[in-house]
């Protein structure tokens, strides 16, 4: 499957009606520290898509939106990122402001 469709199932639990809010900043950031402390001692991919799109289904699931945004860094060595931003404000973190945004999903 392409990303966008892959994004689209995750969210699939959310509800259409489902608005942004200050609370869900809160409640992502709780879960993107549960995320990376657990895909960390798991056998599994822990690397930032899949803890984006595991963050994604996670908000799904309580009814939080979150945007998977796919960046790389310019220069001599290729370097691509993915976090989750919920009212724009990163869930997951960003490379620092040097990384050329791709997608927003």
């Amino acid at each position: 499957s392409d990303l966008p469709s892959v994004v689209a199932t995750l969210r699939a639990p959310l509800p259409a009606h489902a608005a942004a809010s200050p609370g869900g900043v809160r409640l992502g950031r709780r879960l993107s520290h549960a995320v990376v402390r657990t895909l960390r001692v798991l056998p599994t991919d822990s690397r930032c898509l899949m803890r984006s799109l595991v963050l994604t289904a996670l908000l799904a699931e309580r009814g939080v939106s979150g945007s998977v945004v796919v960046s790389v860094t310019p220069g001599a060595e290729f370097s691509a990122h993915a976090w989750v931003e919920h009212l724009g404000v990163e869930l997951l973190p960003a490379l620092g402001g040097q990384e050329r945004r791709l997608l927003k999903l």
